[in-house]
């Protein structure tokens, strides 16, 4: 079950969202009177944009773009076809906010579409939902039911003369497609692999349109933030960090689950929250933003607070969330080992330093952890790396090969180990008893 927080009321559920995603339950919580009130008032399309901007509301889905300066891109008097998608293709590893967003509350991402698509002209959209998670894309469906019957979709919304339609997208399970212009060509019914850009999605987007995506945390904070204002709802978070955020905790802690608090909130109080360190162990390594941020030691870790500029400050990123815990009994060469795999079967094969970099860069930390490492294959690592960062279309070869170069920077004694040793410099045993979790969370 979800843990949330009751910050915002938008996106928070409590405990019974079992029975709290309907249109009714949603209304009662005062979904839908931002719309209201953004068309019974015909609020001009900047001033909601402008509200947006206020917030310093940052994309949710791990890059931390502005979303006010995003939605300022769209070309509002473009006479043509414009679409507003939301990416909810959530596949890193760690990461599992967004499904419960749509599971507990999808109303609030139908509102937050709404709005974005009024403020940017756009009379069409389309929500892209992970294709392992099939529940939920039927819960979404009957989620845009119950919000066209009751005239929150569709033509002319409340009297207004504004039109919008929605669609859900079911998607197909792929890595790759939670890349912006990979989930468009998927939407379009070709393969998902990344677009060069330029042109970018806000003058060549969906079906060749102007189209803005955005997260599914980050149109379920839109609601909110009209009621409540931009101004205070940036206060509820940290000057350039606006409002709060969904953590997603796994690993060594008592109590996994998703936890809203506000950005700037220190890491230490999270992890107090998620019940602190399973068994009574101690923190050895975090990666705070999904699995394809950069390790942080626990020393580091227990300093820092949880915003984008202080997880940079750490050394690592933000990223979706993913706040993936290690206690000691974790081999860092098995944990990077079973990271390395992901990456490598989730590459795409459109570009040659990534399709052959993964490949090298699974198969080496492979070796290293079956036994059979040689003297310079951690040189060889760090070489493979630098030869895939900046060389892709997209940005999957730098998510493989952050990983990769954070374990040997803060943990290379453990890997000088395997490679002298042919064995682990946490006992087996020792691993037995707290590693498999990890294992099981990526």
């Amino acid at each position: 079950m979800a843990i949330l927080g009751a910050l915002n009321p938008m996106l928070s559920v409590g405990l019974d969202g079992d029975k709290a995603w309907r249109l009714a339950d949603y209304v009662k919580r005062g979904g839908y009177s931002a719309l209201r009130r953004v068309l019974e008032e015909k609020m001009p399309q900047g001033e909601v944009i402008n509200e947006v901007k206020k917030s310093v509301l940052r994309g949710r889905g791990g890059a931390g773009f502005p979303t006010g300066l995003k939605w300022s891109f769209m070309p509002r008097s473009f006479p043509g076809d414009k679409y507003v998608v939301c990416n909810s293709d959530e596949g890193e590893p760690g990461t599992f906010k967004d499904r419960d967003i749509l599971r507990y509350n999808p109303h609030s991402v139908i509102e937050g579409m709404v709005i974005a698509g009024y403020a940017m002209g756009a009379a069409r959209g389309y929500n892209y939902i992970h294709g392992e998670v099939w529940e939920l894309y039927e819960r979404f469906e009957e989620a845009l039911d119950e919000a066209r019957a009751a005239g929150f979709l569709g033509s002319d919304l409340l009297g207004s003369g504004f039109n919008f339609e929605l669609f859900a997208h079911h998607g197909y399970g792929a890595y790759i497609c939670g890349e912006e212009t990979a989930l468009l060509e998927s939407i379009e019914g070709k393969k998902g692999q990344p677009r060069f850009k330029p042109p970018f999605p806000a003058s060549f987007g969906l079906y060749g349109k102007p189209t803005t995506i955005n997260n599914t945390e980050t149109f379920a904070s839109i609601p909110y933030i009209m009621n409540l204002g931009g101004e205070a709802y940036l206060e509820a978070g940290k000057p350039n960090n606006g409002g709060t955020k969904l953590f997603s905790v796994s690993g060594h802690v008592n109590r996994p689950g998703n936890y809203e608090i506000p950005l700037g909130t220190p890491f230490a109080t999270l992890l107090e929250m998620a019940g602190g360190m399973r068994g009574g162990r101690k923190l050895k390594a975090c990666i705070p933003g999904g699995s394809s941020a950069p390790v942080v030691p626990a020393a580091m870790m227990m300093n820092a607070t949880m915003d984008y500029d202080g997880i940079s400050k750490a050394g690592s990123m933000l990223g979706s969330g993913a706040v993936i815990v290690m206690d000691e009994t974790t081999c860092m060469v098995k944990a990077l080992e079973r990271l390395s795999f992901f990456y490598y079967e989730e590459s795409c094969g459109q570009c040659t330093p990534c399709r052959e970099g993964t490949s090298w860069l699974y198969k080496v930390v492979h070796r290293i952890e079956s036994g059979k490492g040689r003297p310079d294959d951690l040189e060889l690592l760090e070489s493979v790396t630098t030869n895939i960062m900046g060389r892709t279309i997209c940005a999957l070869g730098d998510a493989a090969s952050m990983p990769v170069q954070s374990f040997i920077k803060h943990y290379r004694d453990e890997f000088s180990y395997h490679i002298e040793h042919k064995k682990c410099l946490v006992p087996v045993d020792v691993q037995r008893a707290g590693s498999g979790f990890f294992m099981a969370t990526v």
